[in-house]
């Protein structure tokens, strides 16, 4: 049977990467029965260098592009992108722009248990749409749960050091990669595609990597 490994590598602040998904759940779904596909999760940081308490997302993104004018600008371009692609981003409901590294560490946890792209999911939704700050570990622990993580002590996993040095390396492997925008698709180990692809794109490489485009 013609097999389609997937990995995704990503930043679940990243609003392209949530566009990204969504195209990418598009074209599975568009695939003939006979491709099996596994999606896998690897964790990438958009700000590397930010606080751990995460930073004011007006004063954050002033200090990056110049202006809040200019930020929302940008953010305008993003909404309309996830619009046509079928989802809401709401970032006038965003206060903070968060540190990411324990949201990898739960990206992680979750595919240890078989449940990834539901805790993926609920991060970008929870971001993205809600507007809730995905670096708090309350919200972390609301994300476990609701993406099927029910039975893990989510707290006790985000103050230990459990799956650390699994982001930590998958950080490096991103790095080792040259990779240096997200979401990256990376399809059997060999044909790479970067940013939110059409769906359509996106098909045609599962195809033609499985050998049936």
């Amino acid at each position: 049977m013609p097999h389609a490994d997937i990995i995704v590598i990503s930043d679940a602040i990243c609003p392209w990467c949530f566009i990204g998904k969504r195209h990418l759940d598009l074209a599975l779904a568009e695939l003939p029965e006979e491709i099996s596909v596994s999606v896998a999760w690897h964790p990438f940081e958009l700000n590397p260098d930010m606080p751990a308490q995460g930073l004011s997302r007006r004063d954050y993104r002033t200090a990056k592009f110049g202006s809040w004018e200019r930020s929302r600008e940008l953010d305008a371009q993003v909404e309309a992108a996830a619009r046509q692609a079928g989802i809401e981003i709401h970032h006038d409901r965003m206060t903070r722009t968060p540190n990411t590294f324990d949201a990898h560490r739960l990206i992680w946890l979750a595919g240890e248990h078989g449940v990834q792209q539901t805790v993926v999911s609920e991060l970008f939704r929870r971001y993205f749409v809600e507007g809730e700050d995905i670096g708090d570990s309350a919200v972390l622990a609301d994300a476990a749960r609701a993406g099927g993580l029910e039975d893990i002590d989510i707290p006790a996993f985000l103050a230990g050091d459990q799956g650390r040095a699994e982001v930590e390396a998958g950080l490096d492997q991103a790095r080792r990669l040259g990779v240096s925008g997200v979401p990256t698709f990376i399809i059997n180990g060999t044909t790479g595609l970067s940013g939110a692809q059409p769906p359509e794109a996106l098909r045609q490489a599962i195809l033609e990597t499985t050998g049936k485009g």
